[in-house]
């Protein structure tokens, strides 16, 4: 017989063992990295509010100085509120409504330095709060917190947050009316559109130089593209709000001297404003700016319009029509900016394989430290044009040489004003009527003749004016000029910050009619 064959299915073959296999289990998916948890909302808000007051307090009296501007609020917060009302009739209309609230203020917890300038600190912290709220809105909560820390940490907010003037409460209604648009697109709510059309109206009524907010807004409507509905609602609380502030635009319209001494723009303004436009767009860049949580409106939506529409449409209108820009009358410009810069150290803080609090709590250490240089000139009395308690004190030390004081130009009569202690015995020989009686902010002088008649019967002059004298602007100043050149002599000038202190003797015996009074 043949061999086997060996051919499967024989009888010859041998049985065919298989080991079975085990069966194959598929790999659970690998979950995503779950991110870091972020900061409460509360916590979100609190830590750059905190911050900002404790930098707020840090030296808030200023080596107990205070400028013009802030004399203007400290003597008018003095009056009664009818004779705010008289004065408001003649001048500084526009900060009306502040001026009211700084006279409840003073009238419940006292006048001081402090009183003065705490309003101002706490607005600030309500205007980091709500900024680290809404940038947790649009693009999480560890860029809102460091959308709030860069808030507090900005120069710009630290000036402001310790003067006493509106400029930090036009700050904090505009980032709320920010606040709001951002709810409102996010759930439009007509409660929600009345409370902006309502926040917008009151930072007008604090300056209305807030309004220029609208078109940063609307500008954010047209990027983010929302519903029909959203952008019908919004331009009918817009114009609202306009409209309530529209007698105050035009009153202060017939006060528009008040802003004559605004300079035209500088080469310098100009590169500070781009800067600040640049850096925002940069920073949005960096941050790619992702979606909110509704998906409607990215961070960069509302942040770059914010900080760059307002300076730019002031910028624009002090190139082509009327010298208008000041910093501070933007200043809300700059949440803007603290949006974009807190939220691409954020983004970045969130890429490290650290926990993200660790690098933001560098970053703001780092920040700090870097800006102190910057932050101690803040709170120092060279940070500001002039100071009027330096200039008081030394008059309180000069005035047992002469009996009679003379204001070159006359709005330097704030100083006494303020500090009325400092100038008791001294007699303002150039003033007809008081401040307060002729609902002025200081007071109406006599005319030129009688002003050089009254210089002439002095033996001593005290002249209190500016450490860098500007040629007259009237008659009345021109007199007191004339006078003082051709009658008396400089017996010792002192400059104190921003004001200088001139005692003048007379070089020939007083007369009480004087020719030459009347020289045109």
């Amino acid at each position: 017989m043949p061999p086997p064959t060996g051919h499967p299915g024989t009888l010859l073959d041998p049985p065919t063992v298989t080991t079975p296999r085990p069966p194959v289990v598929p790999r659970p998916p690998v979950p995503p990295a779950t991110p870091r948890p972020g900061p409460t909302r509360a916590l979100t808000a609190a830590v750059p509010a905190g911050l900002v007051i404790a930098l707020g307090l840090w030296g808030i009296t200023r080596q107990d100085s205070m400028w013009r501007d802030e004399a203007a609020t400290w003597q008018v917060a003095h009056r009664s509120l009818p004779e705010i009302w008289q004065l408001l009739g003649h001048a500084d209309v526009v900060h009306g409504l502040y001026y009211a609230l700084m006279h409840v203020v003073f009238g419940v917890f006292g006048d001081s330095l402090l009183t003065l300038r705490l309003p101002s600190v706490l607005a600030m912290a309500v205007a980091a709060s709500l900024t680290a709220d809404l940038g947790a809105r649009l693009a999480g909560r560890w860029n809102g917190l460091g959308a709030g820390l860069a808030f507090a940490l900005l120069p710009t907010f630290q000036t402001y947050a310790q003067e006493g003037r509106p400029y930090a409460m036009v700050t904090a209604t505009v980032a709320l009316a920010s606040w709001l648009l951002v709810a409102a697109m996010h759930r439009p709510r007509a409660r929600t559109w009345s409370a902006y059309a309502v926040v917008v109206l009151l930072g007008a009524l604090l300056n209305w130089f807030s309004l220029l907010v609208l078109p940063a807004h609307a500008a954010t409507l047209a990027l983010a593209r929302p519903h029909r509905t959203v952008r019908v609602r919004w331009l009918l609380a817009a114009s609202t709000a306009v409209l309530g502030a529209l007698p105050l635009v035009l009153a202060s319209r017939g006060q528009s001297r008040q802003v004559s001494w605004i300079q035209p723009t500088t080469p310098g303004t100009l590169y500070a404003v781009a800067a600040t436009v640049l850096a925002a767009g940069g920073c949005a860049l960096l941050r790619r700016a992702h979606q909110s949580a509704g998906g409607q409106v990215s961070l960069a939506a509302v942040a770059v319009p914010l900080c760059a529409v307002p300076q730019l449409l002031l910028l624009a209108v002090s190139l082509t029509w009327q010298p208008l820009y000041v910093g501070r009358y933007v200043l809300f410009a700059h949440i803007g900016l603290a949006l974009l810069l807190g939220a691409a150290t954020a983004t970045l803080a969130t890429r490290l394989p650290t926990h993200p609090g660790v690098p933001l709590a560098a970053v703001t250490a780092l920040a700090f430290l870097a800006l102190l240089p910057v932050e101690q000139h803040i709170r120092s009395p060279h940070s500001r044009v002039d100071d009027v308690l330096a200039a008081a004190t030394w008059v309180d030390a000069a005035r047992g040489q002469g009996a009679a004081v003379v204001f070159l130009p006359s709005a330097r009569r704030d100083t006494a004003l303020v500090t009325p202690a400092a100038f008791h015995g001294l007699r303002d020989i150039a003033l007809a009527r008081h401040p307060v009686e002729s609902a002025t902010l200081h007071g109406i002088e006599t005319d030129p003749g009688t002003t050089a008649r009254a210089m002439l019967r002095e033996r001593h002059i005290i002249l209190i004016g500016d450490a860098e004298p500007r040629p007259a602007r009237n008659a009345r100043d021109r007199a007191k000029q004339r006078i003082l050149h051709d009658h008396f002599t400089k017996r010792s000038t002192t400059i104190q910050r921003g004001r200088s202190i001139t005692l003048y003797e007379r070089i020939d015996p007083p007369h009480h009619n004087q020719p030459a009074a009347n020289r045109p």
